[in-house]
């Protein structure tokens, strides 16, 4: 059971990464700095990825940022983080992802998500996207989500839908042939879950999404993307 309510809280942390969009006025969240002064603490790091952590008012649930380096322009790691409607492809667990509506400043995207050992998930988001050159014509990407269940599907019997769930990723030039990649979430799948067990979940889930991403970017398909 330990098991089953970790995977089953992982799952939005993991996967909830569409990306595609303009700015919002919560940019600032997701700056690069770690200030331990903003309350962000070590929660744990390697050569992959630093997980820093810091408690949300009012919830057992903490925000994570984690920072780490991906071998592929930014070009590249923003081409597969934005290929949402092929996550069924090479994200785990995930059923469903579909456009819902384009607006002049954001899309709304539905996702639902299947690990079979438990129910399923499923949100809508609203996401934002805005990029911008350096100095030496390397793109930054900044890109960022809301909850936007009100503008998606009802919620439907056997499903647990996730009503908390908003982050962002910060893609940085590290050269022409390194990201810098910042991923920051807050997100609440639902359900009678210690927070103490769903903040490990979530530990684990952010390892495994960078994992993910480096993995599919060896894509050359997305070499192509700008």
């Amino acid at each position: 059971m330990y098991h089953r309510t970790m995977l089953c809280r992982i799952l939005p942390g993991l996967l909830s990464i569409f990306l595609i969009g303009g700015s919002t006025g919560f940019a600032d969240e997701f700056s690069t700095s770690v200030d331990p002064k903003e309350g962000w603490k070590l929660s744990s790091g390697s050569k992959d990825v630093a997980l820093y952590s810091r408690p949300r008012a009012g919830s057992g649930l903490k925000e994570f940022k984690a920072i780490g380096s991906i071998d592929a322009p930014t070009s590249a790691v923003h081409a597969v983080i934005d290929d949402f409607e092929n996550y069924p492809d090479f994200m785990p667990y995930t059923l469903e992802c579909r456009l819902l509506k384009r607006e002049s400043d954001s899309i709304i995207t539905y996702q639902r998500l299947s690990p079979k050992i438990c129910e399923d998930r499923d949100y809508t988001l609203r996401v934002w996207k805005t990029s911008w050159r350096g100095p030496e014509g390397l793109k930054t990407y900044l890109d960022q989500w809301k909850p936007a269940n009100d503008l998606g599907p009802a919620e439907k019997k056997g499903i647990v839908r996730v009503k908390i769930c908003e982050g962002g990723w910060l893609l940085e030039p590290d050269g022409p042939l390194k990201t810098r990649a910042t991923y920051s979430v807050y997100t609440d799948t639902g359900g009678a879950i210690p927070a103490f067990i769903a903040n490990q979940a979530s530990r684990v889930g952010i390892g495994k999404l960078f994992a993910a991403i480096r993995k599919q970017v060896n894509d050359p398909k997305y070499a192509t993307r700008q």
